[in-house]
């Protein structure tokens, strides 16, 4: 999935969408960022995962993947902040696909992720993440470390510690990849499939060597997460130190469905019609007695 020529043409115009100013295209540049997969309960991810569109991607041996990656994004329309994306491999259609086929035919089975939750540094990003692209932003206390052989990233809210993530670094980053990626989302229950595109040089670790330390704590936003039976041990670790990508202005959304009416309407417009633009972003995270929350 390559940038489309749409974007190419518009480089450089302006737009002003729920008074936040963009020059265009929406992108980021040489921003530093780290990913790490985990195997999980599949069968246990369906129910985090909203109506009967999506279904949990299957591994070769039946198991889920959660995905967890950390963006220091430097330089973008809207200033600098931290997004701390926490989500689960899944494919969008009518039924579950079959295991590891959706990893080669991604456009086919709508393959793509989840987001479960994704707090981010500043409020202007929680108000065109959230507002425009139906992402489930908010603000949170982040940051963003590397090391010679650590790249990790903590998160807090409320004074509560809610996940770590640290991997081991990669000797060098190298290998060059441009990828799209499609990321699914819950908001005014609706189904928001919005696109992304990454290019860069990263530097991988596999299996055996991909070697990760995931802490979840017990903030009400992560803590439910155990319920997916992680796998302490990562399967995917990457580390790219200057990812430039771009977020499409153009998304889909379809209204979700289920086998009963629901009872609750989840997190909508209220949410966000009264957050600013500010970029100020909340004290960095303190609590550093979190080796009890390690999976």
């Amino acid at each position: 999935m390559g940038v489309p020529k749409r974007i190419k043409r518009y480089e450089g115009q302006h737009a002003l969408v729920d008074g936040i100013p963009y020059v265009m295209p929406i992108n980021c540049v040489d921003s530093p960022a780290l990913f790490a997969g985990f195997q999980i309960n599949a069968d246990k991810a369906r129910a985090f995962l909203p109506g009967n569109e999506l279904h949990p991607f299957r591994l070769w041996n039946g198991k889920g993947l959660l995905l967890i990656t950390v963006i220091n994004y430097l330089e973008t329309s809207i200033g600098k902040y931290i997004e701390f994306s926490v989500a689960i491999a899944c494919t969008h259609g009518r039924k579950p696909a079959p295991r590891l086929l959706p990893g080669l035919m991604m456009g086919f089975y709508g393959t793509g992720q989840y987001v479960v939750d994704l707090p981010v540094s500043s409020e202007i990003s929680v108000k065109g993440g959230k507002g425009i692209w139906g992402m489930p932003k908010h603000q949170a206390n982040l940051d963003y470390e590397i090391t010679d052989d650590t790249v990790s990233s903590q998160y807090e809210k409320d004074g509560q510690f809610a996940m770590r993530i640290e991997i081991d670094r990669p000797s060098r980053a190298w290998i060059p990849f441009n990828i799209g990626a499609t990321n699914y989302c819950q908001f005014r229950n609706m189904l928001f499939a919005s696109y992304i595109y990454f290019k860069g040089k990263a530097g991988f670790h596999l299996f055996n060597s991909a070697n990760a330390r995931l802490y979840i704590g017990d903030h009400p936003r992560t803590a439910p997460l155990r319920e997916l039976e992680i796998d302490g041990d990562a399967i995917l670790t990457a580390f790219i130190p200057e990812a430039n990508g771009i977020l499409d202005d153009h998304f889909d959304t379809w209204f979700l469905t289920y086998d009963e009416a629901p009872e609750t309407m989840p997190e909508g417009m209220e949410s966000v019609v009264d957050l600013g633009l500010s970029e100020e972003w909340l004290a960095p995270p303190s609590i550093t007695d979190y080796q009890q929350f390690k999976i």
